[in-house]
């Protein structure tokens, strides 16, 4: 019974969370959303115990949460964002890290908001980390969040065709992103079904 509560409370939270961020952003209306299933399939095509399915799932809807504290003219500038504005930007895994981090329940997701920016090459933000130093939830996510944004309108570019974004995952396969990771999601075909 306390698991059930847990997980409808959890559930509930997080609902309200990516309510709160979808209405403060036209351009990302939903992505969370998305980003969370298409994280749950590459966790279940890993056979990931069913409570780390759940985190990630969790965790993804959460990620970009700190996108709450970035000013509505940098989230929703409708053109390339200045140095200055993308600096600023950079800033939303942290802010998110800072709210997640005090809601106990939601403690075990903070390192998916924190490190979904992180690069396997080291390249990526806030911390820096590099290869398997970044939590294999912040690689499936890593690789959901992109895809999802390469395949969405935004009003400063077209969006991109699954094959198309496909074959930027695979562009930067080992340095940006797990290149096992990329390897599995393409081998099962798990993309081809979020087309949306």
């Amino acid at each position: 019974m306390n698991d059930l509560l847990l997980a409808g409370d959890l559930h509930e939270i997080v609902d309200a969370f990516s309510t709160t961020l979808d209405a403060k952003s036209a351009y990302t209306c939903g992505h969370s959303e998305r980003v969370a299933e298409i994280s749950l399939a590459i966790a279940k095509v890993l056979a990931l115990p069913e409570s780390e399915q759940m985190r990630i799932h969790i965790g993804a809807h959460l990620h970009d949460i700190g996108k709450i504290g970035i000013p509505d003219c940098i989230l929703n500038k409708p053109g390339k964002l200045s140095d200055i504005e993308y600096e600023t930007m950079k800033t939303h895994p942290m802010i998110g890290y800072h709210i997640v981090s005090k809601i106990r329940v939601l403690k075990p997701m903070v390192d998916i908001v924190r490190h979904h920016h992180e690069r396997m090459d080291g390249k990526g933000y806030p911390d820096g980390l590099k290869g398997d130093e970044i939590s294999l939830a912040s690689r499936i996510i890593a690789i959901a969040d992109t895809f999802d944004a390469m395949t969405s309108q935004r009003a400063y570019r077209k969006k991109l065709s699954v094959a198309e974004a496909i074959e930027e995952l695979q562009r930067h396969r080992g340095t940006q992103f797990d290149a096992a990771l990329v390897d599995i999601v393409i081998n099962n075909k798990i993309l081809e079904n979020f087309d949306f």
